[in-house]
């Protein structure tokens, strides 16, 4: 496997960013795993069965090939910057969410800002009654899947009647370690909170069970939960924990996204000029520690560029959407991404 090695002085990991290598200094191979909610990727094109006719041509959007284009572009050139400023190689994995079909994914990955990478995806058409689904974006030299699936997501009496957006769930090597990635977009704030907080407990159950069968596998949870790290459905029902001391086993969850929503002000969407950080990602114990022997959780890191932001009007510093009261921006998201980086001694 290809490997990128970025050099960190023995005592200052933050020497990461110099790439130079002396002989008293130890080498580091660095990853990045992140999340972005793509806002209505939609083709132009009805899918039979789905609830797509505002993203078509004659559709409330007036959806058409201009707009699309431009949506597919926008899109793969944040995906493209992700990272780059610390690792010019760019993500490993990416989780989505609100793409419609796999047709959109090939569209990012042929992109002129992608097609170098050689990404490739994996997508599993869901139940969404509007026709949204997760996938997984990864860099094949970086993270080699072996087995995917759809989870779907149940009611307490195991029906499937509520139908939203299951749990993409794809097992994969990095860094010659196994890891699993489950890729979440939870019932919506339109949905009450039960609603997500029984997202929660079947995310937790799923983990559980990848533990279960690979004790010393990692565990990265990623998604839009609709929910910020301190509600329910996060801190009790998955059991995403704050504070690093409190984790007391390999299957433990580790989520450093309350400080950065609740200490540090930042989030990933605003509404009525407040943040919120709906979009997370975080990963079983195991992740963290200082012995970076194998992967190692370093920092997280809200992703934002200048041109991804509303610079005037009303909607001011707020991510730059695609459509805003009726008028098409051009923009990109009403989210921004997220990043985890992971670091590990290079032998």
């Amino acid at each position: 496997m290809r490997r990128f090695y970025h050099s960190v002085a023995a005592l200052l990991l933050v020497a990461l960013l110099c790439g130079q290598v002396a002989a008293q200094q130890k080498r580091f191979e660095m990853y990045a795993v992140g999340f972005y909610n793509l806002e209505n990727l939609f083709d132009t094109i009805h899918d039979e069965g789905k609830n797509d006719y505002e993203y078509l041509p004659d559709g409330k959007n007036k959806w058409g090939t201009m707009k699309y284009v431009n949506k597919v572009k926008n899109m793969s050139e944040a995906l493209a910057d992700m990272a780059s400023d610390m690792l010019p190689v760019g993500m490993a994995a990416v989780g989505v969410s609100e793409i419609e079909n796999s047709r959109v994914l090939q569209a990012l990955v042929e992109s002129d800002a992608l097609a170098a990478r050689g990404w490739k995806f994996i997508h599993v058409e869901g139940p969404d009654a509007r026709g949204v689904d997760c996938a997984l974006l990864y860099n094949p030299a970086l993270f080699q899947p072996y087995a995917y699936k759809l989870a779907p997501y149940l009611m307490e009496d195991g029906s499937d009647e509520y139908k939203t957006r299951g749990f993409l769930v794809v097992s994969g090597m990095m860094s010659g370690e196994r890891v699993h990635m489950i890729v979440n977009h939870w019932p919506s704030r339109y949905a009450s909170s039960p609603a997500r907080e029984r997202a929660g407990v079947q995310v937790r159950e799923l983990k559980d069970s990848l533990m279960a069968e690979h004790p010393d596998s990692k565990v990265i949870i990623m998604g839009d939960m609709n929910d910020d790290p301190d509600d329910k459905s996060m801190k009790k029902c998955l059991g995403a924990m704050r504070y690093r001391e409190d984790l007391k086993s390999p299957a433990d969850l580790y989520n450093p996204w309350w400080k950065v929503l609740r200490e540090d002000g930042v989030g990933t969407l605003k509404y009525k000029g407040d943040w919120n950080l709906f979009d997370q990602v975080v990963f079983t114990a195991n992740l963290v520690g200082k012995d970076r022997s194998t992967l190692k959780f370093y920092k997280p890191e809200i992703f934002s560029r200048s041109y991804m932001m509303q610079t005037e009007g009303k909607y001011r510093g707020s991510p730059k959407r695609t459509h805003a009261s009726g008028i098409w921006l051009n923009g990109y998201s009403d989210h921004l991404p997220v990043i985890i980086y992971m670091v590990k001694e290079a032998k």
